[in-house]
């Protein structure tokens, strides 16, 4: 199946679509995709026919979240908690994900002309060459596109991606780019692998299972967390409708709380011009630096 898997709605879908566009859509919608290796023992398959389903259900997530109107999408497909797993299914699994962004590559024109920046957040190092290639070059061929955004969680943890924010802003100090008090959290937001992106308004789990793994526990302070019972690859339309309006009931307290710690924020971060100004070139410089990584990786 296609990224870009393109549904005809029932009736019903599209009239249920209507009825939520009347409230609050998320802008931003997480997702932890969970349940395919017990959707394969279920179904009793091979646990790469179970990965398989789990593609092809992103692809009519996607779809789904399109027509609905959400903007961006950040699903968490591959933790570095995973590579624990057998060298066998790691191997079925990137595999799989240089199949998969091989298919991007050769999409070059739809992905432009539907304006779809992609983008995979975590730690690439630890992923196999030819892989570590295809994702620098999918990222760099898309870089101008936003008007639809998908994050593709790989080899990532937040652990590892605070202390990767905190290793950014370390070799800052070290080039004499920032001070000690510099350090607040707009910086380390500045500093994280999500630091293009609006935080999830939504996180959505499938499986049962109640929890976030590790999984952008910096940036859902303020999500509305959503718990599906369903395994991933039997994830539906209506489970993400059911996600929609959960977000849609909840919306208001989050947003009270979330003006709340702005106002304190506010009073917090008065920044004086030089600190805004060494801050401001130290970001430049840091992106500089990301984009010089991401081609050398592109053309290794």
């Amino acid at each position: 199946m296609s990224w870009f898997e393109v549904q005809d709605l029932t009736w019903f879908q599209k009239l249920c679509i209507k009825i939520l566009q009347c409230g609050k859509i998320p802008e931003h919608v997480a997702f932890i995709l969970d349940g395919n290796r017990r959707y394969a023992k279920k179904l009793k398959t091979t646990v790469e026919a179970g990965h398989v389903s789990g593609f092809d259900t992103l692809s009519r997530t996607l779809d789904w979240c399109r027509h609905i109107g959400i903007k961006e999408v950040t699903v968490y497909t591959f933790s570095i908690e995973n590579f624990k797993r057998s060298k066998e299914e790691v191997n079925e699994l990137m595999a799989l994900a240089k199949n998969k962004f091989e298919e991007l590559l050769k999409e070059k024109e739809r992905v432009k002309e539907n304006g779809i920046r992609i983008k995979v957040i975590g730690n690439i190092s630890l992923l196999p060459e030819d892989l570590q290639r295809l994702i620098a070059r999918v990222d760099l061929m898309t870089a101008g596109n936003d008007r639809a955004i998908l994050n593709i969680a790989m080899a990532y943890t937040s652990k590892e991606e605070m202390t990767h924010a905190m290793e950014e802003i370390f070799w800052g100090t070290r080039e004499d780019l920032l001070v000690p008090s510099d350090v607040d959290d707009d910086l380390i937001n500045q500093c994280l692998y999500t630091w293009e992106s609006n935080h999830p308004d939504l996180l959505i789990r499938t499986s049962g299972e109640v929890r976030l793994s590790d999984f952008m526990l910096w940036q859902t302070a303020y999500s509305c967390l959503h718990f599906s019972s369903v395994l991933w690859p039997e994830f539906s339309f209506w489970e993400l409708t059911k996600a929609i309006l959960h977000y849609q009931v909840v919306h208001p307290t989050i947003q009270e709380a979330k003006c709340v710690a702005s106002r304190k924020c506010r009073s917090c971060n008065q920044l004086d011009p030089q600190k805004k100004n060494r801050i401001d070139h130290f970001i430049n410089k840091l992106r500089e630096k990301e984009d010089l990584a991401l081609k050398s990786i592109a053309t290794m």
